[in-house]
């Protein structure tokens, strides 16, 4: 049997190391699909229930591996289904290919059933490389420069194959006029920035007395030699949320995130420093960073396109994190004195033991900060964590605290509902040996998470290590949109668009065959995470949450903090004035003019 252009898009992945493919089937794949059963299934093409949630499950399986996701979809709705993960790998600068069906060229241009202009389609969350394979000839190359562009540029790339093309036989490009040759090989080499701007930089630090630092996921290969210039400078350091797992939350001078969902210690931070350091970051709201002429500020990122964006850097510098750094460490001058650092871990170590009173605070029936605030010092240190879009992203923001070799991620730039199941069914496959919580409030469950849960029913028997465990806070309510809701002014609750229908979250896990646990009231929410964290199986635990109990904003005072402890009390005016001062520094960063309102 001759071999077809399909079989070799499938033979040149198994090339380049892809072993996993997230996707859903259709006609315009046809070809494809036929090869994966010549191949014996490989790469291993994974089955979501949606093609949104392959594109969510090839950025888990990105983010939580380092290596290329790849996600595969038919012509027409598959393609359009894909592009919310799409977008959200962009964003959040995550390499993922995706591999599309198309109309055969026969029937282009003709109207023709599922026919959709890709090319326009897909020309923004692809605009770094998407083309289509027009003749066998021409695949070798666009496929790889997909895997390599993707790779190198940490973005989305298409690849648009018409379903006649897949069932062609395959012919490589021959040594000719008009062919273009292609190959595998592929080495990496790290940017450094020149030695003038790296003693630049270190004149501006050095200058300092009391220094910041800022680092995200950029900074994730650099950890040692972060924690090694935050000695030197004597600095704080405080965490973008995609980067909350670069730094351990033990270390007493890490001031935790930053941001609308950040700590009050990285916010002083910020408001007291006189020198900024910002590593591997593109954290946007620059609301939450010093005044533009407050401090004299660094910026390392590897990506030059992303220097200079979010404050008045004096120096930007073009690197890799981590040989930046230990580039710039030998010409800094140690700070001898040291109270900037010792007021900063002070601080710190009032906010740890603030976060556990918050979380012991009454509540109708469970205070949602206690469920992450039990959860943290269960963790195992390999555990790999996702939290969705709304509050379950506040609490994961404030109460879970990183060790060891753990990693978390949400949906950090188009923070878009849905993704934390889909991550850990995409990272489970790319890590079967550790275990994987998502946080996800009933909102996002109900929008996709219930769905995967059939996946993970599908797959879980055929993991190293079954334990998966998926945390769905029931309290009814779209309650971070709510939040919003009456921080505006609009409405105290808009119960048409807010109310959520009631569903057995657990029990519906329970009818998959996955363990269900549920808790109703405070005193069961450890047992209940004991329970969830010991099973032989994944686990949907059920925590029945207050709606009423409002994210404190970064910027309230110590003593408003200490306030809002006397009681979670539904209507509480002073507390509701806190979260409305929280949301109109976010409303007035979309919607100028609106600083009265």
């Amino acid at each position: 049997m001759a071999r077809t252009v399909a079989d070799e898009v499938l033979g040149r992945l198994r090339e380049w190391g892809v072993d996993h493919v997230f996707g859903y089937a259709g006609d315009g794949i046809n070809g494809l699909l036929a090869a994966w059963q010549k191949a014996d299934n490989q790469p291993r093409f994974v089955q979501a229930r949606h093609e949104e949630m392959s594109a969510f499950e090839a950025v888990g399986y990105a983010k939580f591996t380092g290596r290329v996701g790849v996600c595969a979809a038919t012509s027409g709705p598959g393609a359009i289904h894909l592009l919310n993960g799409l977008y959200d790998a962009k964003l959040d600068h995550v390499p993922v290919v995706a591999l599309i069906g198309q109309t055969a060229r026969t029937a282009m241009g003709g109207n023709y059933q599922q026919e959709v202009d890709l090319a326009s389609l897909y020309k923004d969350v692809a605009s770094e490389y998407c083309e289509t394979v027009m003749v066998p000839e021409q695949l070798p190359n666009v496929l790889d420069r997909a895997i390599r562009i993707a790779t190198a540029r940490r973005t989305v790339t298409a690849v648009i194959i018409p379903g006649d093309v897949q069932e062609l036989e395959y012919a490589a490009p021959a040594h000719a006029f008009k062919m273009v040759p292609s190959s595998l090989d592929m080495s990496w080499s790290q940017p450094v920035p020149t030695d003038e701007a790296v003693h630049r930089a270190a004149d501006v630090l050095n200058s300092g007395q009391k220094v910041a630092m800022l680092v995200g996921q950029g900074a994730r290969s650099a950890v040692a030699e972060v924690t090694e210039i935050a000695d030197v400078l004597g600095a704080g350091v405080a965490k973008a949320l995609l980067g909350k797992d670069v730094l351990s939350d033990e270390l007493p001078w890490v001031t935790g995130s930053i941001g609308l969902l950040g700590t009050r210690p990285s916010y002083e931070l910020m408001t007291g420093c006189d020198t900024l350091l910002v590593v591997g970051s593109n954290f946007p709201y620059s609301q939450f960073l010093p005044a533009y002429d407050q401090a004299r500020a660094v910026q390392i990122d590897h990506d030059a396109t992303m220097l200079g964006l979010r404050y008045p850097f004096e120096v930007n510098l073009h690197g890799d994190a981590a040989e930046t750094l230990r580039r710039l460490l030998p010409l800094l001058n140690r700070k001898e004195d040291r109270s900037w650092r010792d007021d900063i871990e002070s601080k710190v170590g009032r906010w740890w033991e603030v976060m556990q009173r918050r979380a012991y605070t009454s509540a109708d029936p469970i205070n949602p900060e206690l469920v992450f605030h039990e959860l943290s010092p269960r963790l195992p240190e390999d555990a790999i964590l996702a939290a969705d879009s709304g509050t379950a992203a506040n609490w994961y923001a404030r109460h879970i605290r990183i060790r060891g070799r753990m990693r978390g991620s949400l949906s950090g730039t188009l923070a878009t509902m849905g993704p934390a199941v889909p991550y850990m069914i995409g990272a489970k496959f790319g890590n079967p040996g550790r275990p994987c919580y998502a946080l996800v409030g009933d909102g996002a469950m109900q929008m996709n998470g219930i769905n995967e849960l059939i996946t993970i029913a599908k797959y879980w028997r055929e993991w190293d290590d079954p334990r998966m465990v998926i945390a769905v806070l029931h309290n009814n309510d779209l309650n971070q949109v709510t939040w919003e809701l009456r921080a505006m002014g609009g409405s105290p609750q808009f119960l048409p668009s807010q109310q959520l229908p009631d569903f057995p979250y657990a029990g519906f896990a329970q009818s998959l065959g996955l363990l269900g646990v549920k808790a109703e009231k405070p005193d069961e929410v450890a047992a209940g995470w004991d329970e969830a964290l010991a099973a032989d199986r994944p686990c949907v635990i059920e925590f029945r949450t207050d709606p009423a109990v409002p994210p404190i904003p970064p910027h309230a005072s110590w003593d408003q903090i200490e306030k809002s402890l006397e009681s979670i009390v539904r209507g509480d005016s002073d507390r509701l004035d806190m979260i409305k001062e929280g949301a109109k520094s976010k409303i007035q960063e979309f919607l100028p003019g609106t600083k009265d309102a």
